[in-house]
């Protein structure tokens, strides 16, 4: 009876290191790690570029918002916000 408890043991300490075999080959935490830190590393080396492209767009963004701004104004009886009509009735 002591035997075959200490086999039974054995036999499910053996089936749990296959199991946990088995799930380290399939999800490798040493790649994944490896996989973060060239992703963290691959962020940082182009940060720059990032930020040069954002500013890019912000103010490619402005200008536009600028022109629309001074259609509108323009469009708009309300001219003496720029001063033409203010400057004509003078």
């Amino acid at each position: 009876m002591f035997q075959s408890a200490i086999q039974y043991n054995l036999q499910n300490t053996l089936n749990f290191i296959g199991y946990m075999i088995s799930y380290l080959k399939r999800n490798n935490p040493i790649v994944a790690v490896a996989n973060m830190f060239a992703e963290i590393l691959k962020n940082y080396l182009t940060m720059g570029k990032k930020l040069k492209m954002a500013k890019y767009r912000v103010n490619y963004q402005m200008y536009k918002l600028e022109q629309m701004e001074k259609l509108i104004a323009e469009n708009n009886e309300h001219v003496f916000l720029y001063g033409n009509k203010f400057n004509t009735t003078r």
